[in-house]
C-alpha cells in the first residue's frame, strides 16, 4: 500500500530496526550544499494531452514524459535504497506515461513532502503524543498533504497549498463532498487497505472516489501497483483519467485571476472565514479554486454544538411564533367571515312542505277536547270563505298550553297535515343570538315566507323563550325580537290566510301584550290524559310491536295515572327491548310491567353493594311506609308495590298509585300523606332505636313538610289560622304572623308522627314479617302483602338464599383498620342477642318520592 505522511510514525514505532536506513534516506536532501529548500526542488510537471511542454532547461525526455530538472542544481550522491524501499514495478501497460511522474510514490517524496512536526514524529526520541490532537489529513496527493495539530491554547497556522504548479484540482474529503459522508469514505478506504489483494475491495473504493469526485486518488492509488485490479479497476482508472483531463482544461481558464499565491480575492476572503472559524472551535475544509465562475471555491464549516443548538432554538423559536400569529389570523378571518355571515343569513329549514307533514289527528290520542277546537282551523284553511260570508273571524293566533309531552307539537303538525298548507317551524331559542338585530330580522323573514306560501301555518315552539315578561334588565336584543313579533302578529289582515300556533308549558312568564285578544286570543289547553285516554295511547304505540295474548293494556293505563303520552310511548318501547333481551317471541305482560316499573320507580342497581345489616334496615324503613298506607283509612292512593332494591336515587321505594283518575284532595287525604311519610322514620325508631336512625328519612320529612305547609300556608287547611293564604306574601308578613304559621306547620307534622308511631307499635309483628319478607324476595306487590300479612307463603316466589357478603379481596395486604368489619362478622362484637350496631352506617343515598301524590319511600 502506499506510504502517507500520517502513517510514518506508526511505522517508525512498529519496526525501529528500519530507522538507520531511515536515517540516510532522510540525509539525501542535505547531502548537496547547493540544495534550495522545498521552494526550489524540482516537481515533475504533467503534460496536458495535446499540448507540448514548454522548453525548459537541462529537460529529460523519457518514454513521452517530460520531467524538468531545476536549475544550478548540484547532483547529489547516489544512494542505493533498500529492497523494501524502493518503488514497485508497475506494468507498463497500467502506467498512463503522461502522468508517471505526477504522483510520485516512493520514500523520497514522502519525506520530502513531509513537515518538520512529521518528521520529529516520525523520530522514536523525538516523538509526542500528537495522536490524540491531529486530524485526517485533507489529501493523499504527495505534495499536497497538510497535517492538523490544533491545541486550544494556540493560534493555529493555516499552510498556504501552492496548486499552480499542478494543472489539477485537489480532492479533498471532507463531509459532503460529492454526496458522499466523510465516513463512508473513510470506512471504504479501511477496508481496502486490509484487503489489498482483493480486486473487488479496490473498485468499491474507487468507485466511491468517483462519486465523491475524487479521481487523482484513483489514479495514485492505482499506479502505486500494490493493490490488485482487474477489469472493473481498470475502468474505473481509466475514467479518473477522463475526469482529470476534462478538470485540467477547466482549471486553466481561471489562472489569470489567481494571486501571486494561487488564490483569488475570493479565496482570500474564506481563507479568513476560515481562520475565523478556527478561533471560535470550527473546523473549515475548503478546496482551492480561483473564486471565479470557472472555479468556484467550496468552502464547508463544521459547526460546534453550541453553535448547532443555537441555530435550532433559533429556528424554533421563529416557527412558534409564525404558527402563533398564523393562529391568529385564521382565527380572525374566521370570525369576521362568521361576523358578516350570520346577521345577513336568511332563516333555513323553517318551511315544511304539506307532503312532507304525514300526522293526521287520527295519530293523536288523550287530547280530544284540544284537538275538536283545531278543527276550526282546519276548516278555514280548506274552505275560508265559509266563514268570512257570515262575517265570522278566526283567531289571528292559538296558544297551546300543557304539560311536557302531552302532545301540542304533534297536534299543530297535524293541523298542517290536515289542511294540506306549508308548514313552518322554529323554536324561540333560534330567533336570538348574540348579535343584536338577528332575532328581529329571522322573525319578519318567518312572516314574510309565511305570507307567499298562504295560506300555511307558523309553529313557534318554546314561546317563552322569546315572549317573557319585559323589564328592564333585558337586554336591548331580546326587547327588540319581542317588539318584532308583537308587531308582525298585530299587523296580520283578518283574511291573510297565515295561522299562528305556539307551544308553552310555562304560560305564567308570558307577556301580557303577547297573549291579548288579536294575537293570541285562543289558549288551548293540552292535559295529561286520563284513563281513557292512556287506553287509545297505548294501543296507538302497541300496534307497531308484536304483543302476546296475555298482555292487558287496560290494566297498564289504569297503573299509570298522572304519565303523560311520551312516557306511554317510552313504556311500550321498553317492553319491546326487554322483550328483545330475553329472546322472546312475543311482548308479554311481564315485560310491560317491568318497563311501567322501571319509568315511575326508576331502574334498578343490581350491583350496588349492601351489607345484610343495611339491607335489614332498609326493609324495615320501606315496610313502615307501606304499613301505614295499607292501614290508614281513608287513602287517596292505593298501596302499589314495595322493593328494597335500589333504584335511581334511592336505596328502596314503596309506590302509591290511585286506581282512578283523582283531580281533588281533602284534609284527610293530605293527613294520609303526611302519615304514610313518618311511617319509614317510626319504623327504624322502634325497631333500632331513636339514637339509630338512618339519613334516609331526609327525603321523608322534606315531603311531610311541604304538604303540611301547602295545607297551612296555601290552601288554608288549618282551624287556628283560618282561611287565609299566606305562602304567596309570605316575606311581607309580621313576625308574629310568621310564628304562628311555623307553629301550626310543627303541630300538624306532631300529630302525624303520633299517629304512625301508635299504628305501627300496634302492629309490630306485621311490620316484623313484611320486613322479613322483603329481605327474603326484595320486591312485593300488594297481593303478595296482603298475603305476608296474613301469614301465608308465597307461592312461584324465589327468595333470595341468606349468607353473608362476599368481599372482593384486593390484590395487596389492606392496612388494619382502613375498613370496618361487616355486621355479624367475628370480631365486631354482633351475635346472637347482642344489642344493635355501635354505630349508624354512613349517610346513604335519599329516599325520594317518585311524585306528589303517587309514591312513597
Amino acid at each position: 500500500m502506499a506510504f502517507h505522511a500520517s502513517g510514518l510514525p506508526s511505522i517508525a514505532a512498529a519496526t525501529s530496526d528500519l530507522w538507520p536506513s531511515i536515517a540516510n534516506t532522510l540525509a539525501i536532501p542535505w547531502r548537496s550544499s547547493t540544495y534550495g529548500g522545498p521552494t526550489s526542488r524540482s516537481r515533475p510537471t504533467y503534460t496536458p494531452p495535446g499540448k507540448s511542454p514548454a522548453t525548459t532547461v537541462n529537460s529529460n525526455v523519457k518514454d513521452g514524459v517530460s520531467i524538468q530538472a531545476p536549475r544550478n542544481a548540484a547532483t547529489p550522491t547516489k544512494t542505493e535504497l533498500p529492497d523494501f524501499l524502493r518503488d514497485a514495478v508497475i506494468s507498463p501497460r497500467f502506467l498512463d506515461r503522461r502522468l508517471a511522474n505526477a504522483s510520485p510514490i516512493n520514500i523520497f517524496s514522502e519525506v520530502s513532502n513531509s513537515s518538520r512536526t512529521s518528521i520529529d514524529m516520525a523520530n522514536p526520541l523525538m516523538r509526542r503524543s500528537y495522536a490524540a490532537l491531529m486530524a485526517r489529513p485533507l489529501t493523499t496527493l504527495p505534495g499536497f498533504r497538510s497535517m492538523s495539530t490544533y491545541q486550544p491554547s494556540r493560534m493555529q497556522r493555516f499552510t498556504w497549498i501552492d496548486t499552480q504548479q499542478y494543472p489539477r484540482n485537489i480532492q479533498t474529503r471532507r463531509f459532503g463532498t460529492g454526496g458522499v459522508p466523510r465516513d463512508l469514505l473513510a470506512n471504504r478506504e479501511a477496508a481496502a487497505n486490509r484487503n489489498p489483494n482483493s480486486a473487488t475491495a479496490q473498485n468499491s473504493f474507487y468507485q466511491l472516489l468517483l462519486k465523491a469526485n475524487m479521481p487523482a486518488i484513483v489514479v495514485e492509488r492505482y499506479q502505486s501497483g500494490r493493490f490488485a485490479t482487474n477489469e472493473a479497476t481498470d475502468e474505473a482508472y481509466q475514467k479518473a483519467l477522463s475526469m482529470i483531463n476534462g478538470s485540467t482544461n477547466v482549471n486553466s481558464l481561471g489562472d489569470s485571476a489567481a494571486n501571486a499565491s494561487g488564490l483569488s480575492p475570493a479565496g482570500l476572503q474564506m481563507v479568513g472565514q476560515a481562520v475565523a472559524a478556527h478561533r471560535t472551535g470550527g473546523n473549515m475544509a475548503f478546496s482551492t479554486g480561483n473564486g471565479g465562475k470557472n472555479g468556484p471555491l467550496h468552502v464547508i464549516v463544521d459547526e460546534t454544538f453550541g453553535t448547532s443548538a443555537l441555530r435550532w432554538i433559533r429556528f424554533l423559536l421563529w416557527f412558534g411564533l409564525c404558527a402563533y400569529l398564523s393562529l391568529v389570523i385564521v382565527t380572525m378571518v374566521v370570525e369576521g367571515m362568521t361576523t358578516f355571515k350570520r346577521p345577513g343569513s336568511k332563516v333555513d329549514g323553517i318551511e315544511a312542505k304539506a307532503e312532507n307533514q304525514k300526522a293526521r289527528f287520527a295519530d293523536v290520542h288523550g287530547c280530544d277536547e284540544a284537538k275538536e277546537e283545531l278543527q276550526e282551523l282546519v276548516e278555514f284553511l280548506r274552505n275560508p270563505d265559509k266563514f268570512s260570508n257570515l262575517g265570522g273571524k278566526l283567531p289571528k293566533g292559538v296558544l297551546l298550553v300543557g304539560p311536557p309531552g302531552t302532545g301540542k307539537t304533534l297536534l299543530a303538525r297535524a293541523v298542517a297535515g290536515e289542511a294540506g298548507v306549508p308548514f313552518f317551524f322554529m323554536s324561540g331559542s333560534e330567533f336570538d343570538e348574540i348579535y343584536v338585530g338577528v332575532g328581529a330580522k329571522r322573525v319578519r323573514e318567518l312572516f314574510n315566507a309565511a305570507k307567499a306560501k298562504a295560506p300555511s301555518i307558523v309553529f313557534i315552539d318554546e314561546l317563552d323563550a322569546i315572549g317573557g315578561r319585559r323589564n328592564s334588565r333585558d337586554a336591548t336584543y331580546v326587547r327588540q325580537t319581542l317588539n318584532q313579533l308583537l308587531t308582525e302578529m298585530d299587523g296580520f289582515a283578518q283574511n291573510s290566510g297565515v295561522i299562528i300556533l305556539a307551544a308553552t308549558n310555562f304560560p305564567e312568564s308570558l307577556d301580557k301584550a303577547l297573549t291579548r285578544p288579536g294575537r293570541f286570543d285562543r289558549h288551548v289547553v293540552v292535559s295529561l290524559p286520563d284513563v281513557r285516554g292512556r287506553i287509545a295511547i297505548l294501543r296507538h304505540h302497541a300496534k307497531k310491536i308484536k304483543m302476546g295474548p296475555d298482555v292487558n293494556l287496560e290494566a297498564i293505563a289504569a297503573r299509570t295515572s298522572g304519565l303523560s303520552g311520551a312516557e306511554l310511548e317510552n313504556i311500550v318501547n321498553q317492553a319491546a327491548i326487554r322483550a328483545s333481551k330475553t329472546k322472546a317471541n312475543s311482548v308479554l305482560q311481564t315485560h310491560f310491567e317491568w318497563a311501567k316499573d322501571k319509568v315511575i320507580m326508576g331502574a334498578e342497581r343490581r350491583s350496588m353493594v349492601i351489607t345484610p345489616k343495611e339491607k335489614e334496615m332498609t326493609a324495615y324503613h320501606e315496610a313502615g311506609h307501606a304499613l301505614v298506607a295499607y292501614y290508614s283509612k281513608p287513602n287517596a292512593y292505593e298501596l302499589y308495590k314495595v322493593t328494597i332494591l335500589p333504584r335511581g336515587q334511592s336505596l328502596g321505594h314503596t309506590a302509591f298509585l290511585p286506581e282512578m283518575d283523582k283531580y281533588s284532595y281533602t284534609v284527610r287525604d293530605y293527613m294520609s300523606i303526611i302519615d304514610r311519610a313518618m311511617g319509614g322514620k317510626v319504623a327504624e325508631e322502634i325497631v333500632y332505636g331513636n339514637e339509630y336512625v338512618t339519613s334516609g328519612v331526609h327525603a321523608d320529612l322534606d315531603s311531610a313538610t311541604r304538604t303540611a305547609w301547602q295545607m297551612v300556608a296555601q290552601l288554608g287547611m288549618s282551624e287556628r289560622l283560618g282561611p287565609v293564604e299566606y305562602l304567596r306574601s309570605y316575606d311581607r308578613l309580621s313576625s308574629e304572623t310568621r310564628a304562628m304559621v311555623e307553629a301550626e306547620v310543627k303541630r300538624l307534622l306532631d300529630d302525624s308522627y303520633a299517629r304512625a308511631r301508635a299504628l305501627l307499635v300496634s302492629k309490630r309483628k306485621e311490620l316484623d314479617l313484611l320486613a322479613k319478607a322483603l329481605v327474603e324476595y326484595e320486591t312485593l306487590d300488594r297481593a303478595e302483602v296482603e298475603k305476608v300479612l296474613r301469614g301465608e307463603k308465597l307461592e312461584g316466589r324465589v327468595s333470595i338464599p341468606p349468607g353473608p357478603m362476599a368481599v372482593p379481596k384486593p390484590t395487596e395486604p389492606i392496612e388494619p383498620g382502613l375498613i370496618p368489619p361487616l355486621p355479624g362478622a367475628p370480631g365486631d362484637g354482633a351475635g346472637p342477642g347482642s344489642p344493635p350496631p355501635p354505630a349508624p352506617p354512613p349517610p346513604a343515598p335519599t329516599r325520594q318520592i317518585s311524585g306528589p301524590d303517587m309514591s312513597q319511600e
